[in-house]
């Protein structure tokens, strides 16, 4: 899928051994911190990668981080919603999946703004062996949606498989989690789902709805908590989310 290895951040360096001097933090001598890297991935299609990918832009940059969208879906979705997202805190999007210009290396192409604080990865179905070895190489953090049926539960749980053996995520201190998308709670397909959750050794992060709100913000740009008059209870659990992501202590803990 990808024409060359995706060496598109600073790589990782080794932390100072203990009795070493602690180094000034970045912010004190003015050198750009390192950005958070999100990826949002499973092996299936038709989960609702690209619906939280967008939506966790869009509110990673309604908290006022500096926000990067990686589409590397040849869909252009997530592309798509930005180029219709007006009046609100702007994110920077990058087609990922296009092909460098003669002359240019995909590194250049795929450069981030300087001061970019979370770079969010919209990445298509399908996508394993190395593609997935070098995607994990570079994030900080995998999310993974499930949808509550049978067939999408085995395929989430083979991605996971290939995250952990293929991608050794868990080697590489990447953090992942499970959200559970397009949910309706009392239907059968969701208590099959919690079944599987529970058998999990990740976080099982929330749990998304299957709501009309969720098309209203894509049709405009926004994401769902950024629409006028948001659903509360879809705040909550994107909440929930977001503040797993910053690394925070979730609201009811």
């Amino acid at each position: 899928m990808f024409d060359e290895p995706l060496n598109i951040f600073p790589r990782r360096t080794d932390k100072a051994e203990p009795d070493a001097p602690v180094a000034p933090r970045a912010q004190d001598v003015g050198v750009p911190t390192r950005p958070r890297r999100i990826l949002v991935a499973n092996g299936k299609g038709g989960c609702g990668k690209t619906t939280i990918a967008t939506n966790l832009a869009g509110s990673l940059a309604a908290r006022g981080r500096a926000t990067v969208l990686l589409d590397y879906d040849p869909q252009g979705s997530s592309l798509q919603w930005l180029s219709l997202r007006q009046g609100v805190p702007p994110i920077h999007g990058v087609a990922a999946h296009r092909r460098a210009n003669m002359g240019v290396t995909r590194t250049f192409a795929l450069r981030l703004p300087i001061g970019t604080e979370r770079v969010v990865l919209d990445v298509p179905a399908g996508i394993h062996g190395q593609d997935l070895l070098e995607l994990v190489r570079e994030v900080d953090i995998i999310i993974i949606p499930v949808m509550p049926s049978v067939i999408d539960i085995h395929a989430a749980a083979r991605f996971i498989q290939e995250l952990l053996i293929t991608g050794k995520a868990r080697a590489r201190a990447v953090r992942m989690g499970v959200v559970a998308n397009r949910v309706h709670e009392r239907s059968v397909g969701f208590q099959s789902l919690q079944r599987f959750l529970a058998t999990l050794s990740i976080p099982f992060v929330t749990k998304l709805r299957d709501s009309e709100g969720y098309v209203m913000a894509a049709e405009a740009g926004l994401s769902i908590s950024e629409l006028p008059k948001p659903p509360r209870r879809e705040l909550l659990l994107w909440e929930d989310l977001v503040r797993w992501v910053e690394g925070e202590s979730p609201l009811n803990g």
